[in-house]
């Protein structure tokens, strides 16, 4: 059996005592305070279950402790058996007290039944807590004894593999001892075919630069009258741009002012109509908006000419400042 096996029936003891400590407990309250009341004066039966309560509580604490020293392998005494027994028979002796007065055997013997319970769980209870804590530290100390076993093997182990990995360090440099002598006649030997191929080499390299000197001298020259040329073709070109854009300059600035022109003469017609003798198409009538605003004409004037109502002629009227505002930024912008 595992340590787990062993601390699960450890943990079912403990569930299995709770259990019938707290049967007993609640039986014993149930039986005892009806006989308190019984035998307390008037006024002191609300005192009744206080009796059982202390007798149960000092159960309880002899059990918690019993299994705590049993946990750790410990020995309360003479004092705690004392206890442990003397609340049993107390316990034992007030359940059976009430029958026994009426002289009951039956009411007796199922009176007995949970204080002997409780006892004799209690005792037992101690012996198998004991035994699993024997039980545990004898696997625990077989688990140090197999531990300290492993260590042990695995320490032989790592020492069999450093003498190995030593004798092979060993091997392994006096190999490269002997592969450094070979490399370096090896070397020397290659040294003397490098300074050799060094010169031949500096010597073909010299005439190489000289060519490739040659050449960029050569490439040089070309380049600078590929930048002159250059140069010349760009100056032509912009002046060309320069002489085109005055030119659509010229021509944006006469189609411009033929625009205003013609749209002064619009203005001019659509004002000297005079006032409206009825509402105008809304088209015509934008269009009158816009040149009474252009002009500076007030709304007033505006709403006769257009034979709509000032409200309307407002509207218009803040289009036209919004629209104005609005080409004034976006030509700030650009």
């Amino acid at each position: 059996m595992n340590s787990n096996q062993i601390r699960s029936a450890e943990r079912a003891l403990s569930v299995g005592t709770w259990l019938i400590v707290g049967g007993a407990m609640l039986f014993s309250i149930l039986t005892v305070t009806p006989l308190m009341e019984k035998h307390t004066p008037e006024g002191w039966k609300w005192t009744a279950p206080i009796l059982p309560l202390v007798v149960d509580a000092a159960v309880v604490i002899v059990v918690r402790l019993d299994a705590v020293l049993a946990r750790l392998g410990g020995h309360g005494g003479r004092w705690p058996i004392a206890l442990r027994w003397m609340t049993g028979c107390m316990t034992l002796a007030l359940n059976v007290a009430d029958s026994a007065l009426r002289k009951e055997l039956v009411g007796v013997a199922v009176h007995a039944v949970a204080p002997l319970l409780l006892i004799v769980t209690a005792e037992t209870g101690l012996a198998y807590r004991q035994a699993i804590t024997a039980a545990l530290t004898a696997q625990e100390a077989r688990q140090k004894a197999e531990h300290a076993e492993r260590e042990q093997a695995a320490t032989e182990r790592r020492e069999a593999a450093e003498r190995r990995d030593r004798e092979e360090r060993e091997h392994a440099a006096q190999l490269v001892r002997e592969q450094r002598e070979h490399e370096a006649l090896l070397a020397r030997e290659q040294t003397a075919r490098e300074e050799a191929a060094r010169r031949e080499e500096r010597e073909r390299g010299e005439a190489r630069e000289r060519a490739e000197r040659e050449t960029r001298e050569r490439r040089d020259r070309e380049r600078e009258q590929q930048q002159v040329e250059r140069e010349r073709l760009e100056r032509e070109a912009t002046a060309c741009r320069a002489a085109e854009l005055r030119e659509r300059e010229q021509r944006e600035r006469r189609e411009h002012a033929v625009r205003q022109e013609r749209a002064e003469r619009e203005r001019a017609a659509l004002l000297a109509a005079g006032p409206a003798a009825e509402k105008q198409e809304e088209e015509l009538a934008r269009a009158t908006a816009r040149a009474a605003f252009e002009a500076g004409l007030s709304v007033r004037a505006a709403a006769e000419l257009t034979g709509w109502s000032i409200g309307w002629i407002s509207s218009r009227y803040q289009e036209l400042r919004d629209n104005s505002a609005t080409r004034t930024l976006e030509g700030a912008h650009q």
